[in-house]
């Protein structure tokens, strides 16, 4: 019944293609240097060449190799500017867009999930989907009852080619870790194949949805839709329309780009403390910017859709991130350092300096030094550059660091969000949102008490 290339042969062939396309093409280009045509030239077409297949055989295949170049695109703001360029709109496609499932498989998903009378649930139903993703796709509607509804999709042997393809990936990750400069591939991976069954698991999903819907229903900020109908393979929701978070960061106003970037950041930080759960997919084409926020019409909120990959946190995000930001803030080395070391950050094995700890993190931290910050490519880059070069303290202090099972998702999620901001080029008040939502940022009165009557005694 499946469209999807499923065999393990068939998509195992095509994954393979991807390294060893990029060997070949560096071997093309440089036959094209020795016939004479300019390195510039020839690098730019070669460039654009590798980015043209990674979008092909990534979307081609969607499951977990969709999964991957979503997730990596999020960062391509690390890359250096004449490679981000051919990457950045190959990576973009796969935020909205990918190969859509025959219309004759997605009939037979409907009538086997929704029974033969499928049809009678919709007063309206289009044939052709509206957005593709790496596990299913959405097509627009209207319900019996009259409502606008997205009805998501689930290719059958998704989560086949789910495991399949990030197995196969993870064989070749060091390859692909030159994509993005300072970043561990193989981590990224072993985390997408952690979620797997939950992404695949439309109940699970249905609900976390619905929690964010009943808990931002009045709020002035962000817009989630209600869930409508959901059974094994088949999600119904609320339609929302808006600007794909895509479309801003290509083409976006200034004002435009800075709203989005606010409601992002207050998106990541408000979602635990509110619903006790961490939106895990933060790609550009899980938003929207919708019309009518708290300044009128001409005012921005923030949409979200695709709650499949969420991090439980019932008491919010651990109190362990805003102690460190706020220790790392006012400069105490010796206390951030031994934080660290009761949380696993630094494993017991290892001695570090507390100053170089401090070094090492105060460069990260910069927009929660400031009452605003502007995120943009190039201190995306540098960064990324500072972490991944070899010769550099922070590189060597980096590789004895160690990221506990616990924070793994929520470092992620952050680090793509992030991203996200550097692509938009946002200017954001994101210390506002750590002292309205996270839990440690700021001391509680009597956490000051503490703090004062232990520094009188140490005197």
């Amino acid at each position: 019944m499946s469209d999807l290339p499923r065999k393990a042969v068939t998509r195992t062939a095509k994954l393979a293609a991807l390294p060893l396309g990029f060997a070949g093409r560096a071997t093309w280009g440089l036959g094209k240097r020795i016939v004479g045509e300019s390195a510039e030239l020839v690098g730019r077409e070669l460039q654009q060449r590798t980015a043209d297949q990674l979008f092909k055989v990534l979307g081609e295949l969607k499951g977990g190799a969709m999964k991957f170049g979503q997730a990596l695109s999020v960062f391509e703001s690390a890359l250096p500017e004449e490679v981000a360029g051919p990457y950045r709109a190959a990576l973009t496609k796969l935020q909205e867009a990918a190969p859509p499932m025959p219309t004759r498989t997605v009939h037979a998903v409907l009538e086997e999930r929704l029974g033969k009378d499928w049809r009678e649930l919709f007063l309206e139903f289009e044939e052709k989907p509206s957005a593709a993703a790496s596990i299913g796709q959405v097509h627009h509607g209207v319900w019996h009852d009259g409502r606008e509804v997205a009805v998501k999709v689930q290719y059958p042997g998704a989560g086949e080619a789910l495991l399949s393809d990030l197995n196969q990936l993870s064989r070749f990750a060091r390859l692909l870790g030159p994509l993005i400069p300072g970043m561990d591939i193989k981590p990224l991976i072993a985390e997408l194949k952690d979620r797997v069954s939950e992404e695949l698991d439309y109940g699970l999903e249905a609900q976390a949805q619905e929690a964010h819907a009943e808990e931002f229903l009045d709020d002035p900020d962000v817009v989630v839709p209600g869930v409508v109908h959901q059974c094994e393979q088949v999600l119904v929701t609320e339609w929302m329309e808006g600007i794909p978070l895509s479309e801003i960061i290509s083409e976006g106003t200034p004002e435009q780009r800075d709203r989005a970037g606010q409601l992002l950041a207050r998106f990541l930080f408000s979602g635990p403390a509110r619903t006790g759960l961490l939106h895990a997919d933060p790609h550009p084409g899980n938003f929207r910017l919708l019309p009518g926020g708290p300044a009128g019409e001409d005012d921005w909120r923030l949409g979200v859709l695709d709650f499949g990959t969420v991090d439980r946190l019932p008491g919010g995000l651990p109190t362990t991130i805003g102690d460190s930001l706020r220790m790392t803030l006012d400069g105490d080395a010796e206390a951030v350092y031994e934080l660290l070391r009761a949380e696993g950050f630094v494993k017991d094995s290892i001695e570090l300096d507390p100053s170089a700890v401090l070094d090492y993190l105060v460069p990260i931290i910069e927009p929660a030094r400031v009452d605003e910050f502007t995120f943009t490519r190039g201190w995306m880059r540098s960064q990324a550059a500072r972490v991944a070069d070899p010769r550099s303290p922070a590189h060597q202090l980096g590789k004895q660091l160690n990221l506990p099972p616990a924070y793994l998702l929520i470092h992620r999620v952050t680090l793509s969000t992030i991203g996200v901001l550097c692509q938009l080029g946002a200017t954001v008040r994101m210390r506002d949102e750590l002292e309205e939502w996270l839990p440690g940022f700021v001391l509680e009165e009597e956490d000051v008490v503490d703090v004062a009557e232990e520094s009188a005694a140490e005197a």
